[in-house]
Formats: C-alpha cells, sequence, structure tokens
C-alpha cells in the first residue's frame, strides 16, 4: 500500500515570478495608467524568482509530494488568466500546466500546505494546512523552503 503524498500548493506572483520588477517595468512603460498589469504582456513577460524553477521542479517530482500551482487571478484582467498558463508552460512545462489552478479563493483547496508571500487576502489565512510565508524570516527564499521540505520529507 502507498502512503498518501503530501499536497502542496505554489503561488505564482512573488513566489514563482517576479511581479515586482514585472510591474516597475510595466508601470514605467504606462506611467498614465492608474493599473498598468492591465495592460496585456505583463504577467507573461515576469521573470522566474531566484532558485524557483529548480525548486519548483524539485517538489514537483519528488515521490511523496503531490505539487499544484494555485495563483489569484486579476479579475480586472482577463489576460492574466492566459498569461499565467502561459508563463506556466514556457517556465516550467505541460506537465505542470496540467497542475494550475487559478482562483481567487485559496482555502477551498484542500491540502497540506501552501506556499504564499501573503498571509492574507485570498483566503491565505483560512487554509486548512501549514502556511510557508514566502519571503518571511523563516522562508526568505527558495533555498530555504527547499531545506524545509527536505527536513520533512527526507527524514
Amino acid at each position: 500500500m502507498t502512503e498518501k503524498k503530501a499536497i502542496v500548493y505554489v503561488d505564482m506572483d512573488h513566489v514563482l515570478c517576479d511581479y515586482a520588477t514585472g510591474f516597475a517595468r510595466h508601470k514605467a512603460e504606462y506611467p498614465n495608467l492608474a493599473f498598468p498589469q492591465s495592460v496585456p504582456g505583463l504577467y507573461e513577460s515576469l521573470g522566474p524568482m531566484p532558485d524557483a524553477i529548480d525548486s519548483y521542479m524539485w517538489l514537483h517530482e519528488h515521490p511523496a509530494l503531490d505539487v499544484y500551482i494555485l495563483t489569484a487571478p486579476s479579475v480586472k484582467n482577463p489576460h492574466c488568466y492566459a498569461e499565467k498558463r502561459i508563463w506556466v508552460e514556457n517556465h516550467l512545462g505541460m506537465a505542470v500546466v496540467e497542475n494550475l489552478i487559478i482562483s481567487p479563493h485559496k482555502h477551498l483547496s484542500k491540502g497540506d500546505y501552501l506556499i504564499d508571500d501573503m498571509p492574507s487576502g485570498k483566503g491565505q489565512d483560512r487554509f486548512d494546512g501549514k502556511l510557508i510565508l514566502y519571503g518571511s524570516e523563516e522562508f526568505p527564499n527558495w533555498v530555504s523552503v527547499t531545506k524545509y521540505f527536505k527536513s520533512q520529507i527526507e527524514c
């Protein structure tokens, strides 16, 4: 009998993707727009956070884990849905696209871990599992997140 895999959700903006740099670039290009993130092209053009791709793929390929991307959309920007999907394919591949969940209600997804940069706002504070607060003192980067998971699942 196989053991139950731990379910891990990973946020995109500020966790997998460098949203801050992309937003600043879009703001400079469209200085008169109140919401430059609503211009097509922002989400698709974001660069990955340092070590995000290798760390995500390590989690994704680990036999003890069932890993999904759980990202909230910019509901006022219909382009972000498609662009986030394109970003995942371009940076992580089609196998990961099949594990992409786009929802503004993160607490509705049941699982063991949620790696997110925000403690609340999209249901993170009501998530039933453990919130791994990316960018916090405990988890400042992907190296620390990977080290934590190695200690949890490779004992």
